[in-house]
């Protein structure tokens, strides 16, 4: 069975969509519509729902999925392993990381670029359940992401930072307290991120603790929105105190430190619990064992 051909069927997944898929796997739609076949030839099985256009994965499609994955993810490792015993790491390390931890993200690029000078960086904002379903798919090969709230299973993680919650509201806006507690954010107009997104599930969780609850007026899915609107003046927004540094220099940006509501949120790297580990998974928990982040982020 040849890998190219597992891959065609993963890409069709992925893109749903043939032509897609095509562009993907760098080959024309008929090239990928016969390898597909030539597949479910090889297989017995028909694998993949067919109208005109992509239907979806027939049950013994399905069922292979998780194998297909194994199976051109190991294929991956074997090269790279083949690759480096006598030579540097390269290829591509994916990198998923949550909105949040974006500023801690950029040192953890920076270190692994400086110890693996040919390896290029995919690095893509996703959710904590998109980069725990991509991870056990082989789509990653790390994340970043929290560990302690609704902790991602079957990883291995080295934590980089606790994070902790300030204000940001915009210079001649609002007004506010001079030194702001949780109990005041109830009286605040507010934009936050959306339920969807783990940083508001948990800071909605500790602040149930406390017997308070948010009602923001706009939610948003990005730091980036978030400060758009406070800038405007009318509304205020609780973002994670490694920020802080971004808005350095922008004479409008406020940020008043919170209190803390007990035990900080870990951030660290997660990679898949596979034996054996790949080189890229084995590359990225190195550095972040010896990532020294500035003292104003832990």
């Amino acid at each position: 069975m040849q890998t190219r051909l597992v891959e065609y069927f993963l890409a069709l997944h992925r893109e749903r969509h043939f032509a897609r898929a095509a562009a993907s796997c760098h080959v024309s739609q008929p090239t990928l519509s016969a390898g597909i076949a030539m597949l479910e030839t090889q297989l017995g099985k028909r694998l993949v729902h067919r109208d005109r256009k992509y239907v979806g994965l027939t049950p013994e499609g399905e069922a292979i999925l998780p194998w297909a994955q194994q199976l051109v993810a190991a294929a991956e490792a074997m090269g790279q392993v083949a690759g480096t015993a006598r030579g540097p790491l390269k290829g591509e390390l994916r990198l998923g990381a949550i909105p949040a931890s974006m500023p801690a993200t950029g040192y953890l690029v920076e270190a692994v670029r400086a110890r693996f000078p040919e390896l290029n960086v995919q690095l893509r904002a996703l959710t904590s359940r998109q980069i725990e379903r991509e991870l056990s798919g082989f789509e990653l090969d790390a994340g970043v992401t929290y560990l302690d709230f609704e902790p991602p299973a079957h990883t291995l993680a080295v934590p980089l930072y606790g994070e902790r919650s300030m204000l940001v509201s915009s210079r001649g806006g609002i007004a506010l307290p001079e030194r702001p507690d949780w109990s005041d954010l109830g009286r605040l107009p507010l934009c936050l991120l959306p339920q969807g997104m783990q940083n508001r599930r948990i800071l909605d969780a500790r602040l149930a603790t406390l017997g308070l609850a948010l009602r923001p007026i706009v939610t948003a899915d990005s730091y980036l929105a978030l400060l758009a609107i406070v800038r405007q003046g009318q509304l205020c927004s609780i973002m994670p105190t490694s920020h802080a540094m971004l808005l350095d220099g922008l004479d409008w940006a406020i940020a008043t430190p919170l209190p803390d509501t007990g035990d900080l949120n870990r951030v660290g790297v997660i990679v898949s619990d596979h034996t054996p580990m790949s080189p890229l998974a084995q590359s990225v928990l190195a550095v972040a064992r010896d990532l020294q982040l500035p003292r104003d982020m832990l």
